[in-house]
């Protein structure tokens, strides 16, 4: 019972992140503008994010025999950097981090110079997706890759949201928050877009290059008070956002040119809808709680859980988007996937014929190799054999510790796409 339990959870986790994967997405949006390509001087490939790779190997599967016309330069973690016929996939750090670097700057600005040569009949393909923000890098005038990296950790301690982390970012960079359509002086600019935030703003995806952005410098220095940062900031970083809020130092863009597009390819719904279809044709009910969910990641797992001795198996609960971790002052290691199947495990105890599984569809959860976890009504009899105390370990942020012991880390390596996170919640009969 409990090893199918675990497979068919397996399989309605595999259907979502197959839903998104690039290479179907990407040459179906090609082919609706494989005219408009065709008329094209120079297609021009920009872009970053960890489905970047994959996104710009279907860019070239499906241009054929236009190649000769491409050239271009995405930014993607070490790990998918793999040669490609005429797209340079640039290493712009290192896997299983979330953090700016200076290879990253480096490919940042080699995209900025490139939208500038843009000529009146050239189009550019834009390819975002999650971990865009990290991977593009390039500081404003006067702010360092120090200051970012700085600001960036600060932010992350403190469990800050997407949209809160982004309206900083945005605000001391020069390619977010639209100014990478801003620099483009072609005919079009397509960006090519797999969502990895709740609802798909435009702005916030990979912090918005190619999209209006409706934050301002109000609202950066306002997230830093929220959490207060001010104290804690680099100089040069409070003073840029000063300067900003005052005027003396333009806006980032509220309108971008009708010759930019932004095309949402794949994102969590798609993802959960897939993983529905597969729940029931393993003849599972199911609860589908949308892919919006969002809060503190231990409030999640209790209300999640809290549904299960309530519902008549055999049912699936599935839900989506991406919680976050408040983290203790010395905190382990782990991810908020991690971290949840921990806390369900905890809140539900030995409730029988259980499987539950989260992971991050990008194959990453937090600083770790393992996606998620997959774990049962087992687990914690394992780990009772073994003498730990999983609501130490959940104290501490140190689930990965946890499940490395009892067994049931989730670990697949990159995916190539990101669409937040899927979670599979199986009861079945006794």
């Amino acid at each position: 019972m409990r090893d199918d339990l675990r497979q068919h959870a397996r399989l309605i986790w595999n259907a979502a992140v197959n839903a998104v994967r690039p290479l179907p997405l990407v040459c179906r949006a090609l082919g609706d503008l494989a005219e408009e390509l065709r008329s094209a001087r120079r297609i021009l490939v920009l872009g970053a994010g960890k489905a970047g790779g994959a996104m710009a190997e279907a860019v070239e599967l499906a241009l054929g025999d236009q190649l000769d016309r491409v050239e271009g330069i995405v930014n993607v973690p070490a790990n998918a950097a793999k040669p490609l016929k005429k797209i340079r996939l640039h290493s712009a750090r290192p896997a299983a981090t979330n953090f700016p670097t200076a290879e990253g700057v480096a490919g940042a600005e080699e995209m900025l110079r490139l939208a500038r040569t843009a000529g009146p009949d050239d189009i550019a393909l834009c390819l975002l997706s999650g971990g865009g923000s990290a991977l593009l890098p390039a500081p404003a005038d006067r702010i360092s890759l120090a200051d970012k990296l700085a600001i960036t950790k600060l932010l992350h301690q403190c469990g800050a949201t997407i949209n809160e982390m982004n309206a900083v970012r945005k605000h001391l960079s020069a390619i977010k928050g639209g100014r990478l359509a801003q620099a483009f002086t072609g005919k079009a600019l397509y960006s090519l877009i797999i969502s990895d935030v709740i609802g798909d703003p435009l702005d916030v995806i990979a912090s918005g290059p190619t999209a209006p952005d409706p934050s301002t410098f109000a609202d950066a220095l306002a997230v830093l008070d929220r959490f207060q940062l001010r104290d804690r900031l680099p100089a040069a970083v409070l003073v840029h956002l000063q300067q900003g809020a005052a005027g003396k130092i333009p806006e980032t863009p509220k309108a971008i040119g009708p010759n930019i597009y932004n095309l949402i390819l794949g994102n969590n719904a798609h993802a959960l809808a897939a993983a529905e279809m597969s729940a029931r044709q393993l003849g599972y009910h199911v609860l589908n709680l949308g892919s919006d969910i969002a809060g503190e990641t231990r409030d999640v797992a209790i209300k999640h859980a809290d549904l299960m001795p309530s519902i008549t198996p055999p049912v699936c609960i599935l839900s989506g988007g991406e919680t976050t971790v408040t983290l203790s002052s010395n905190p382990g290691k782990g991810g908020r996937n991690q971290e949840y199947v921990l806390a369900v495990l905890l809140r539900l105890g030995a409730m029988p014929n259980v499987a539950i599984l989260s992971g991050g569809t990008d194959g990453e959860d937090g600083p770790t190799d393992a996606a998620g976890v997959i774990a049962d009504d087992a687990t914690l009899e394992r780990a009772a054999l073994l003498g730990l105390d999983g609501a130490d370990y959940l104290q501490r942020n140190d689930s990965y510790h946890f499940f490395q012991a009892t067994g049931d880390l989730l670990i697949i390596g990159l995916t190539q796409t990101n669409v937040m996170d899927v979670r599979v919640l199986l009861v079945d009969r006794p």
